[in-house]
């Protein structure tokens, strides 16, 4: 169990340090990127619990509800402000898709570990592919919304 909290503590701690790599330029469209992703987040992880698809044995904040507050609320939502504030909007539609694919290969990859080797998560009826093509469709609607946002704002996207 102390080990499932020491990871919590490390995500808490590097999530909170990417806020700091986001350029100054590029805070507005962090941001929005943000509290979007929060919103689809937010609700389909509540979806995928309640389901009994994925369970989060060990969470922070047990008795308010059944999702990971630091996944769903915090680290991944963080790091969706992060990916479309260093977006590539000037390279190819391959590069794009490389862009999102890393992100979430690497995000996959330390989920199963973390799936496998701790309390954390649980996948009942879900598998890796799964959360591979969960987060690269976050990725890709928070791309799409930040876009659609600043639609009249072509410089700060391009920046």
């Amino acid at each position: 169990m102390r080990l499932e909290w020491m990871n919590l503590f490390v995500v808490w701690l590097i999530t909170l340090g990417l806020v700091f790599i986001i350029p100054k330029r590029k805070r507005r469209i962090a941001i929005v990127a943000f509290l979007f992703t929060q919103v689809i987040t937010w609700i389909l992880g509540l979806v995928v619990v309640e389901y009994g698809l994925i369970a989060y044995p060990v969470r922070d904040l047990p008795t308010i509800n059944y999702t990971s507050l630091t996944f769903e609320f915090l680290s991944f939502t963080v790091l969706c402000g992060v990916v479309n504030a260093y977006y590539p909007h000037a390279r190819s539609k391959m590069m794009k898709f490389l862009y999102f694919a890393s992100f979430c290969t690497i995000l996959t990859i330390l989920e199963v570990i973390i799936e496998k080797y701790t309390d954390l998560i649980e996948y009942l009826h879900w598998s890796w592919y799964l959360t591979w093509i969960s987060l690269f469709i976050s990725f890709m609607l928070s791309r799409w919304f930040c876009v659609w946002f600043f639609k009249g704002i072509a410089k700060e996207m391009e920046e």
